[in-house]
C-alpha cells in the first residue's frame, strides 16, 4: 500500500521508468518459460536445459543493469520525494530499501503477467505451433514456474539495492558534477589491452595463418571461429570499455586548451565532468549495439542458417535495456547540472550559447561512441569471417 501511495505523486518519467521495467522483466520471463516448456517437451536427453537457461543470462543481466541506472536516477530526479521521505524518519539503509523494493515490485509485476500467459496458454488455447515451447500436454510441477519467475524481482532489487553507494548522501537535492581524474596505470592497461587484442586478432587473421583443429562453436548460428580469435576480441573489447571514460575526460580537456571561447570552455569542462559517470552505460551501449550488429550482419549473410525468434528477441531486449539505461543515466547528469545552468543564466549567458554548447559535448561523447562500437564491430566481423 505504501508504495501505490508513492504512485499517485509519480509524474510521467517515473511511471514510464517502471513501466519499462516491467515490460523487460516480463520478456526474460518468457525465455525462463520458454526454457521450461522446452524442458517439459523434449525427449530426456534431446537438448540440455542448461544451455536453455544460460541464454536467459544476458537478458536477466540487462534487466539487472538497467534497474541499477534507475535506481542511482531515482534521487537526483526527485529529490523532494527522498527529503520528505528522510523528513519522515526514513535513514539512508530504510531509503535504499525503498527504492530497491519498488523496482522489484515492478519486475515481479512484469513476471507475473507472463506467468499468467504462460499458464492460459497452457490450457489448451494455444495452436500446436506453440504447443512445444509450453510444455503442453506434459504434467507441470508448480515450484518450478514460481521459482524461475522470482529470480526477476530478486535480480532486479539487488541490483538496485547495491547500485547507490553507501557512502553517497540521498537527500541532496543537487550532486555537483566534478572532474575525476583517470589513474595513469588504468589508461596504460587499457590502452595495452586495446592494442594488444587487436594486433592478435589482425596476426591471426593473416592469409598464411592456419585453421585452428578445434573450433569453437558459437550460439545463435553465428558459426565457428577460433580460441584465438574469441580471446583477441574480448580482450580489445575490454580495452575499449575501459577506454571511454579516459576518453571522454581527454576529448574534454582538448577541448578547453589554450584560450578557448566560451562555447569550448562550457563544452569542454562540462565533458570532463561528465566523464566518469556516463562511461560505463557508454561503453555497454557500444559493445552491445556493435554485437548486435555484428550478428545481424552475419546472419542476413548468404548461406547464413535460421537462428529463429529467440536469438532476435534477445538482441532487442539487450538494445532497449541498453540504451532506455543510457537515457537514465542522461536524465540524471541533467538533473544534477540544472543548478550550474541555472548560475550561468543569471551570470548572463545565453541560452543560445548553452545550447550549442551541450551539442558539441555530445558531440564529441557521439563520435567516443562510434570509435569504440566501431571497432568491437570490426573486430567481431573479423572474428566471425574466419
Amino acid at each position: 500500500m505504501f508504495y501505490f501511495r508513492l504512485v499517485r505523486g509519480y509524474r510521467l518519467v517515473d511511471l514510464g521508468r517502471l513501466l519499462l521495467t516491467a515490460a523487460a522483466a516480463a520478456l526474460v520471463a518468457g525465455f525462463l518459460l520458454r526454457a521450461l516448456g522446452r524442458a517439459l517437451s523434449d525427449p530426456p536427453g534431446a537438448h540440455p536445459a542448461i544451455e536453455r537457461l544460460l541464454w536467459c543470462l544476458p537478458a536477466l543481466a540487462a534487466v539487472g543493469w538497467f534497474a541499477a541506472i534507475a535506481a542511482r536516477a531515482l534521487p537526483v530526479q526527485r529529490p523532494e520525494r527522498t527529503a520528505g521521505l528522510a523528513a519522515a524518519g526514513a535513514g539512508p539503509t530504510r531509503l535504499r530499501l525503498l527504492i530497491a523494493g519498488e523496482l522489484a515490485l515492478a519486475c515481479a509485476l512484469g513476471a507475473v503477467v507472463t506467468l499468467l500467459v504462460f499458464l492460459v496458454l497452457r490450457n489448451e488455447i494455444a495452436g500446436p505451433s506453440l504447443a512445444p515451447e509450453l510444455g503442453m500436454g506434459v504434467p507441470l510441477p508448480t515450484a518450478a514456474p514460481i521459482a524461475l519467475v522470482t529470480v526477476l524481482p530478486l535480480v532486479g532489487g539487488l541490483a538496485a539495492a547495491v547500485a547507490v553507494p553507501a557512502t553517497q548522501p540521498l537527500t541532496d537535492r543537487q550532486e555537483p558534477l566534478q572532474a575525476h581524474r583517470f589513474g595513469l596505470l588504468r589508461i596504460i592497461a587499457a590502452a595495452l589491452l586495446t592494442v594488444g587484442g587487436t594486433l592478435t586478432e589482425l596476426y591471426a587473421l593473416r592469409p598464411a595463418a592456419a585453421d585452428d583443429p578445434r573450433p569453437l562453436r558459437l550460439p545463435a548460428g553465428l558459426g565457428h571461429t577460433s580460441a584465438v580469435l574469441l580471446g583477441a576480441w574480448a580482450t580489445a573489447v575490454l580495452g575499449a570499455a575501459l577506454l571511454t571514460g579516459p576518453l571522454l575526460a581527454g576529448f574534454g580537456r582538448l577541448l578547453a586548451l589554450g584560450r578557448p571561447t566560451p562555447r569550448r570552455l562550457l563544452a569542454g569542462r562540462g565533458l570532463t565532468g561528465i566523464a566518469r559517470r556516463l562511461s560505463a552505460p557508454l561503453a555497454v551501449l557500444a559493445f552491445t549495439v556493435a554485437v548486435v550488429l555484428t550478428s545481424v550482419r552475419h546472419w542476413v549473410a548468404p548461406g547464413a542458417a535460421g537462428t529463429g525468434p529467440l536469438p532476435a528477441a534477445e538482441a532487442l531486449l539487450l538494445t532497449g535495456c541498453t540504451v532506455a539505461a543510457v537515457l537514465a543515466r542522461l536524465a540524471e547528469i541533467r538533473a544534477a547540472r540544472r543548478g550550474v545552468v541555472g548560475t550561468l543564466l543569471r551570470l548572463g549567458g545565453s541560452p543560445r550559447l548553452l545550447f550549442s554548447a551541450a551539442l558539441l559535448r555530445w558531440s564529441v561523447a557521439g563520435l567516443v561512441l562510434l570509435a569504440t562500437g566501431g571497432l568491437t564491430a570490426a573486430l567481431g566481423a573479423g572474428m566471425l569471417s574466419r
